[in-house]
Formats: C-alpha cells, structure tokens, sequence
C-alpha cells in the first residue's frame, strides 16, 4: 500500500488525515480513542484565556438531511471549550508524550491584543504541541465578542495578529480562515505577510438551516429562540474546494502550505482537496456522524487510489492546480452533445422534463417513450446528465476537429479561440 506518512510544516504524522478542532478534539479521551483509530493528528479544541465560557445545554446542532436521511450538513452553535484552561493543558501534554509520532496542533482564540497572545503561547509551548492554529474563522458566539470571524474578515487584523505569534512562540503558526468573506485571497495574503507557516481552510458559513413552523424559531432552538451558527459537513465541500484553489493558484499565495477542510467525508473528498494544493486535510462532521472508525476507509481508500495511479502522497498535492482557470479562458471552439444509452435507459423521462421545461427543448420524446437529443438545439449544459438516475446512461460526446457543429453551424476546432470574436460571444454579435 501507498505510504501515506505526511510532513506539514515539518509536523510528521502517520497519514495526512487530522481531526479538525471540534467537539472531537475537545478532551483526552476522545483524542485517544482517535489515535487508537488511526487517525494521523489532531487539532485540539479551541482554547482561551476566559474562564467564564459557558455552553447552552439545549439543543446545539441543527441538520440538513438528504432524501434518505443521511446527513449533508450541520449547523453548530457551540462555542469553544469550556473546559479549564489548566485541565486542557495538562491533557494536552500527556496526550502528546503517550502518542509522540501524531501530530498534535492546538486551536486558539484570545482577545485581539498583543498581551493576550503573549500569555497564552507560552503556556501551549510547555505542552509539547507541536504547532498552533489561530481561529480566525467561528462565525457564530466569539465573534460577537470581537474574536473568531470578526478578525478573520480583517485582513489587517490577521497579519497583525499572526506577527505577535511569530514573535512570541517558536511553534509553527497556521491561520484558519473564515468562509464568510468575499474574496479568501485577501486574508490568505494577509496571514502570510504576517509571518503564519501555512493557513487552513475554510472554517464553518454562518448560517440558519431550519426554522420551526410551529414554534417559528430557527433550529437548533433554545427556549424558543435560536441564532446563527456554523454551518458544516458535505454540503460545503464544494466552497471550500474553491477557495483552497483560489489560495493555491494566486501569484501571492502559490506553493504555500494549506490545510484543507469542509465536508472531507470519503477518500475521494481528501484526494481533491490534495489535488487542489492542500497538504492535508482536517475532518470533523464525518466523525461525528459515523465515528473515529472512518479513518480506515479513508486511509485505505487514498492508500489503493496512490497505488493504482503509481503516484506518491506529494505527487497528489496541487495536482489539478494548472487546470483551474478563469471562466474567459476555457476552450469555446470545445463543442460536446448528450447521447442516451437506449439500452440502459428505463424510460423514466426526466431528461426530457428537466430539458423541455427549463433548458433548450433538446431532447425529443418519440413513440414508446423512447428519448433522443435533437443535435441541433442542444447547448451541451449537461443537465440531462446530472438528472438521469442510471448512472453513465447519459454521455457527453466531443465533437472531433473539422466537423460542423448542427447548432452555431460554425466548424469545431481543436484550438482555443479567441472569446472576443468567437460567434456564440454575445458582445461581439452586440459590436457588430
């Protein structure tokens, strides 16, 4: 099998796959039943210097289940540990010199002012630790008290802040970044140019995912009010696939390490998120759901997938990173249309529906409830594709070099065009 041993920023662990700082990571005996498990590191739950944080003891996680009940997302209104600073330290230190070979990264969050950081690294030095992630990113809680996100949507604020820990710890420093900001390349920068060894990302989208129709308060509800919290687990996946690429592929933050989270809840998921430039990935909403036990598909999964493709764990990393582009440069002289499988297809209509109601009208239904694509109308949108239950009984088909597309009746090129003058650009038909 693939060796999956991962060296982050010099922070070796026996695979790349960490839990996130969660309810997971919040106590000794999770985190040792997690290394039991075979998990390669841990980023402790956050810790601060307040010692009055008190928890709700209602309800704190609202869910997003899909058609069968499977969980797609959570929605967190937990607010870092609650637990005395001194009981975390000394779990902290012992966990990490009973498990010397995972990785043990400690989550924090202090008031914004040089002081506060300045008392707090020390006492997470004396643990062993092998490094710190400032929380930068929890959008609901801490961040109305001038912390979490309410720094991390302050590009200042985090190079301000990750120069005093650069200044006042000989630990590795990783910045973890809000989602709940326009444009993640700012913050990304702005961690490095104050000093941070790497940033991880994203952290949970604020959010609502219910609202009680008897009681009309959001879910989770606590004596008929809720608030906004966290939100979480697959269904962020493809956001935060996009700003880890957005770090990955900016000029200013290219080649940098990442620590890649949202929604990692297969072998599958982590492989993107390592294709996309992260070094590792945290996971946490999996955990919860299906238990620390996880870690053996994911492991072996990346582990079969290496070896099949004759590739090492570094191979992976930024491996789709020159395929991600800006929307003006993809090929348009790329012409593709949708063909139906008449032997696998049962006949259920739903290409057609989604196609004659809301797409092109590029899907004929003949005699017998037999369904063609009509070449000339269709616009290759895929939606037929991604509608059909019978997986691969719709296919898209390139069109080779030469032929003439039935729709635009312009000849396919295999050549990139130009968009300023390509025939389907409607800015040039509009100059014309």
């Amino acid at each position: 099998m693939a060796n999956l041993a991962s060296d982050f920023l010099g922070i070796r662990s026996p695979n790349p796959f960490w839990l996130a700082s969660a309810p997971p990571t919040d106590k000794e005996y999770n985190v040792v039943r997690a290394f039991r498990a075979g998990w390669g590191g841990v980023v402790w739950k956050t810790l601060g210097l307040d010692p009055h944080i008190v928890n709700v003891n209602g309800p704190r996680y609202g869910v997003v289940y899909g058609a069968d009940r499977r969980v797609l997302g959570l929605n967190n209104i937990e607010l870092i540990t609650d637990r005395p600073l001194d009981v975390n330290l000394r779990e902290i230190k012992q966990v990490k010199r009973d498990w010397p070979d995972r990785a043990m990264v400690v989550s924090l969050m202090v008031p914004c002012d040089e002081e506060s950081w300045k008392t707090i690294l020390p006492m997470v030095e004396e643990t062993g630790a092998d490094g710190i992630e400032l929380n930068f990113g929890c959008p609901h809680g801490m961040s109305e008290r001038g912390m979490g996100s309410a720094v991390g949507q302050v590009p200042e604020y985090i190079e301000m802040v990750a120069r005093w820990c650069k200044m006042h710890t000989r630990m590795p420093v990783i910045v973890k970044l809000t989602p709940n900001i326009t444009d993640i390349r700012y913050p990304a920068r702005a961690a490095f140019a104050g000093g941070a060894d790497a940033v991880s990302l994203i952290n949970t989208v604020s959010s609502i995912t219910s609202v009680n129709l008897e009681t009309f308060s959001p879910e989770p509800s606590i004596d008929g009010k809720g608030s906004h919290g966290g939100y979480c687990g697959p269904a962020v996946k493809p956001i935060a696939l996009n700003m880890v690429a957005e770090i990955a592929r900016d000029p200013e933050t290219c080649a940098r390490p990442i620590s890649g989270i949202g929604g990692v809840t297969t072998w599958r998921d982590a492989a993107e998120f390592l294709a996309l430039g992260a070094s590792n990935v945290q996971v946490c909403t999996a955990a919860m759901t299906y238990g620390f036990g996880i870690i053996k598909e994911l492991t072996a999964g990346l582990s079969l997938y290496l070896d099949q493709k004759g590739m090492a764990l570094s191979d992976l990393v930024g491996r789709a990173v020159p395929n991600v582009t800006d929307w003006q440069y993809l090929n348009l002289n790329y012409v593709t249309k949708a063909r139906i499988d008449q032997d696998a297809c049962i006949q259920c209509g739903r290409c057609y529906a989604a196609c004659e109601d809301t797409s092109h009208q590029a899907i004929a239904m003949k005699p017998g409830r037999v369904f063609e694509v009509i070449d000339e109308e269709c616009v290759a949108c895929n939606l037929c594709v991604n509608v059909c239950p019978v997986e691969n009984c719709i296919t898209m088909e390139r069109l080779p070099a030469g032929t003439v597309d039935p729709r635009t009746g312009v000849v396919v090129s295999d050549a990139h065009g130009d968009w300023t003058s390509h025939p389907n650009n409607p800015m040039a038909r509009a100059a014309e």
